[in-house]
């Protein structure tokens, strides 16, 4: 079965908790994402910062991205995937947590993102048609 480190893209960036929203959303830009990992000072995953955050709850509310940090908008534990889990893992972690981008771990260090459409490609056409339904749907 395919792993996580098999589909996974690579070379995932953090925006650290100290950094502004404005600096991530730069970052966004430059990087053409819509999802940053937040990474602490210890290089630990603090959670994702994704446009949807920065809009609703920085810019919608009225704040200042130049004022707020990454790391106030990181909602308790990250969840994430190991490397080595397999696709049908990164499945059900999915649309457990009803997210579209899981950061990988290998150990206690990022070394990917995972995106709904890399699981698609990677599960059989039914499996695939599965993950889009229950993400899709609130």
């Amino acid at each position: 079965m395919t792993t996580a480190r098999e589909i996974m893209t690579e070379g995932a960036e953090c925006v650290g908790a100290e950094e502004t929203v404005l600096d991530a959303a730069k970052k966004m830009t430059e990087l053409g994402v819509g999802a940053l990992p937040i990474c602490g000072t210890d290089d630990k995953l603090k959670g994702m910062l994704t446009d949807r955050d920065i809009v609703v709850k920085v810019l919608g509310a009225g704040k200042d991205p130049a004022q707020v940090k990454a790391g106030d908008l990181a909602q308790g534990e990250a969840v994430t995937i190991g490397a080595d889990d397999e696709a049908e893992e990164i499945l059900r972690t999915m649309t457990s947590h009803k997210v579209r981008r899981l950061p990988v771990i290998d150990g206690h260090r990022l070394v990917g993102i995972v995106a709904q459409a890399d699981v698609a490609r990677a599960l059989p056409d039914p499996k695939a048609g599965d993950l889009l339904e229950a993400l899709s749907t609130d």
